[in-house]
């Protein structure tokens, strides 16, 4: 046995190599770039944080010193399946899928409800799982409450592991939170005793999913945390405490595929979640037990060329195990236009299992500390996301100022659209490197009109694009008669589509901006005739009442205006006539030749 006495090893050294320093590195970047600016190499993060070309441990000495390392989790990421329980079913099948994927790999259940909580098949549920040993989370979008009590029937008092997710109805700016207030109240009471269920989210992955920047993500999640623990304590609604508030935090974040920066964002979180406790005179220490359940983007997911989806879902797992995350929740790379399937729910469940089983990525408990690189960009990033968040708490916080945060999500989602469009950001499959030859295995049609089909995404524009290229190019094989009408999109993405089109046929004037005249409050819709489509655009007026026409619905029903108006080619060429849609020429190019190119034709 060795001597427990003896002295530590020397550290392994090099001393046939000289120290270089930053200034030295930075003359030899000067040379070997031979009269390039070497500020070309820099990389500008949506969030105007600039990435250098290479980091030196100096940039630990700026930083005051190596930060700590994140402090050992007491298990491996836990491996999640989601499974929603659809409208008007009582989830019986879902909990035969969950008992199947806790056979086979997955470490928790999280099930969304989208009935009312009484609905729920709970003591099928407890019948199948062992409630109190079976880590489970629950979304519900009403009747938290009811849910907890029939838990806590159900457990026989047994304490339940996981968490809840209450997704309410939105609190109209500057209202009091009311009755949501109160059900968060009883929901604390009803989960006390159950140390290891937390039921008060954070739901950053909201902002992620709309297009926020890593800052406004980190930012405005801690300003909704800072909501509840000024407006939950209450010494009169059974004693809740600001530590008990703190305490039945769990953090939802969407983690996109930027590998670093996520990893760096989900650092930076424990970080200012410390100090946030701080502030609220909780100790910082807690920052340390904050669960963050982690899941893939949809933000960045995409129905072109999927397959892509599955290298997506592993960069961002990787991020989410390496930044910290507590569990990891990866999607199914179909799941955008495909329902639950055996075969690609087996490929996202088993895709953490390959990171912890084989590349063996929980043997070490923090293989980010250290780096140059994330180590700065850590603090970067927690510094900005602060000023951030005391911006919003100045003018009252998330609850008082929700309509600026959201603004600055959208205006975040708007730059990506663009930067997407004219080709600054790569989507793979999507804006570079499109399999001309892809065959979809899904309907487009039926994709475009339906109500499932997330618009939300980054990639949708360029999506519309492509699938409404495909029903032309099957429409003209087929000699259809018909036309279609396809809506692309509303007044914030014109420009964006207008701009793919342009910088498709003018790639080597990326600068130059297309030649547009366009309302600013229109959509732009791609009529599609069997022998050619052309660019049009109508006021959001037009196309309602077009569409209204068409599918034969009365002025006074309610009506959700479609994506896609089908119709056969006379009525749609008279209603298009009548109803005053303007065509949109590119310059120089037939609309043809323009889709031919988005097709790889």
């Amino acid at each position: 046995m060795a001597d427990s006495s003896a002295s530590p090893p020397t550290p392994v050294s090099f001393p046939e190599f000289s120290p270089v320093s930053t200034a030295q590195w930075q003359a030899q970047l000067a040379r070997e770039l031979k009269g390039t600016d070497p500020a070309s190499l820099r990389w500008t993060m949506p969030d105007g944080l600039m990435a250098e070309p290479f980091y030196h441990r100096e940039a630990l000495a700026a930083l005051g010193g190596a930060p700590a390392p994140l402090p050992p989790r007491p298990a491996p990421c836990r491996n999640v399946v989601a499974l929603t329980v659809p409208t008007g079913t009582d989830g019986r099948l879902q909990i035969e899928q969950a008992a199947d994927a806790l056979a086979r790999g997955a470490d928790g259940i999280h099930l969304l409800l989208n009935n009312e909580a009484a609905h729920f098949a709970l003591a099928e549920l407890a019948d199948r799982l062992p409630l109190a040993t079976t880590w489970l989370g629950y979304t519900v979008l009403q009747g938290p409450e009811q849910l907890l009590e029939r838990l806590r029937e159900a457990s026989g008092g047994e304490p339940l592991r996981g968490f809840l997710r209450f997704i309410p109805p939105t609190v109209p700016e500057g209202a009091e939170l009311g009755g949501f207030r109160a059900t968060l109240h009883r929901c604390l009471a009803l989960a006390r005793d159950w140390p290891d269920f937390r039921v008060l989210a954070v739901n950053g992955a909201f902002f992620s999913n709309r297009g926020a920047t890593l800052t406004q993500q980190l930012a405005f999640s801690l300003s909704t945390a800072a909501a509840m623990l000024t407006h939950l304590p209450d010494s009169a609604a059974g004693g809740v405490t600001a530590a008990e508030v703190a305490a039945n935090f769990h953090l939802d974040v969407a983690i996109g595929p930027s590998y670093f920066p996520e990893m760096a964002r989900l650092r930076a979180t424990r970080r200012l979640w410390a100090t946030l406790l701080h502030a609220y005179g909780l100790p910082p220490a807690g920052a340390a037990a904050l669960p963050i359940y982690a899941t893939t983007a949809t933000w960045t997911q995409t129905t072109l060329d999927p397959h892509t989806n599955l290298l997506r879902h592993t960069t961002e797992a990787m991020s989410a195990v390496l930044g910290g995350a507590d569990a990891m929740q990866v999607a199914s790379f179909d799941c955008l236009y495909h329902p639950y399937n055996e075969f690609s729910a087996r490929l996202a469940r088993n895709l953490p299992l390959v990171l912890r089983d084989e590349a063996h990525l929980d043997w070490v408990a923090d293989p980010a500390a250290g780096s140059y690189f994330i180590e700065t960009l850590t603090d970067e990033l927690a510094r900005a996301a602060w000023a951030e968040f005391q911006a919003l708490e100045a003018q009252g916080g998330m609850l008082h100022a929700r309509s600026r945060a959201l603004e600055a999500v959208s205006q975040a989602g708007l730059a990506a659209f663009k930067r997407i469009a004219t080709g600054q950001a790569v989507v793979v499959g999507t804006n570079r490197f499109q399999n001309p030859h892809e065959k979809f295995d899904y309907q487009p049609k039926q994709l475009l009109r339906s109500r499932e089909f997330d618009t939300t995404r980054a990639t949708y524009p360029s999506e519309v694009l492509r699938l409404a290229t495909a029903l032309h190019f099957e429409r003209r094989a087929n000699q259809d008669k018909h036309a279609t009408l396809v809506l692309l999109g509303g007044a914030r993405v014109n420009e964006d589509i207008a701009g793919a089109f342009w910088h498709l046929l003018h790639p080597g004037h990326p600068g130059q901006a297309p030649p547009l005249e366009i309302a600013p409050d229109s959509y732009s819709v791609l009529f599609s005739k069997p022998d050619e489509a052309t660019l049009m655009y109508a006021s959001p007026t037009q196309f309602d009442h077009l569409a209204r026409v068409v599918q034969q619905v009365p002025a006074g029903h309610v009506f959700d205006v479609p994506s896609l108006v089908n119709s056969d080619l006379a009525t749609l060429l008279e209603a298009v006539r009548v109803f005053g849609f303007k065509e949109f020429v590119v310059e120089g190019h037939r609309t043809e030749e323009v889709l031919a190119r988005l097709q790889g034709r």
